[in-house]
């Protein structure tokens, strides 16, 4: 594929498929946080054979190219090739596919242990996290590790985008965040990992969201079901939703913002008014 041409005429030393673990990279790195002092960047680039310079140099040359950062006109170095743009839009077109193989690979650069997975979500260094989903054993299908990784693979870029905080509620906490579909996961295949079908949601708001109970409007603001103000009065309740009902969410602060059509879906086929 195109990473790996680009990967040997640009720096024929490196490892094979080194572009796409630097891709992921950039999705699991807050933007503000991509310098060479980070000791995740330190930590990463050693695992790649690489120096932190460089690794934040090609992560701010990717920064270059983000929609959300570009709409918030923050740019990112000036110096990102045609090869980097090239690498940029073939990694977005094949999500589906080149998400579970770059988190793979990552995975597979710190740890072959299959039970982990590779969090940069603390923001202090790269944890070996227990996955969520515990592999059988040896008879576990790599269909099961493909969508594992996949799932993995979404979630650190959706909480990373949202600053690893819930979009309606603030909640920093990763352990108790949720990065949410908007469109369902099983019945939308070839939008599971894309960036815009995705929100950072708290468990509770998450769970509300999915049963259809929360919503988002037009402008981005929670809309409350009729179903769930049925269950008021509930001081818990109230201060988890009311305190939020007509308030906006906090936008992601790089890689995608929510897809209008998503919610459009989300309001009219999900959302139990």
């Amino acid at each position: 594929m195109l990473l790996e041409v680009y990967l040997l005429l640009e720096q024929p030393q490196l490892k094979p498929f080194l572009l796409k673990k630097l891709i992921l990279v950039y999705c699991k790195m807050p933007f503000g946080k991509m310098h060479k002092g980070n000791p995740i960047i330190i930590e990463t680039a050693k695992k790649m054979e690489r120096s932190p310079s460089s690794l934040a140099m090609k992560l701010s040359n990717f920064a270059s190219f983000d929609p959300v950062l570009q709409a918030r006109k923050i740019k990112g170095l000036a110096g990102a090739s045609r090869q980097d743009r090239a690498m940029w839009d073939e990694f977005q077109e094949h999500l589906p596919t080149l998400g579970e193989q770059s988190e793979q690979l990552l995975h597979d650069l710190f740890t072959k242990d299959e039970t982990k997975e590779v969090d940069f979500l603390q923001g202090d260094k790269v944890r070996l996290e227990t996955s969520w989903k515990i592999p059988t054993g040896p008879t576990e299908s790599k269909a099961t590790v493909k969508i594992r990784r996949g799932q993995q693979f979404f979630r650190q870029s959706i909480l990373t985008a949202y600053g690893v905080r819930c979009c309606i509620s603030g909640i920093n906490v990763p352990r108790l965040l949720v990065a949410s579909h908007i469109k369902p996961w099983g019945k939308f295949p070839d939008d599971r990992l894309n960036p815009r079908n995705g929100l950072c949601l708290s468990n509770l708001h998450d769970a509300a969201f999915d049963e259809g109970l929360i919503t988002l409007d037009e402008k981005l603001s929670l809309k409350i079901s009729k179903q769930l103000k049925k269950y008021f009065p509930q001081p818990a309740l109230e201060q988890n939703f009311i305190s939020y009902e007509g308030k906006p969410i906090c936008l992601p602060q790089k890689l995608a913002e929510p897809d209008a059509d998503f919610l459009d879906y989300h309001r009219t086929v999900i959302f139990k008014n």
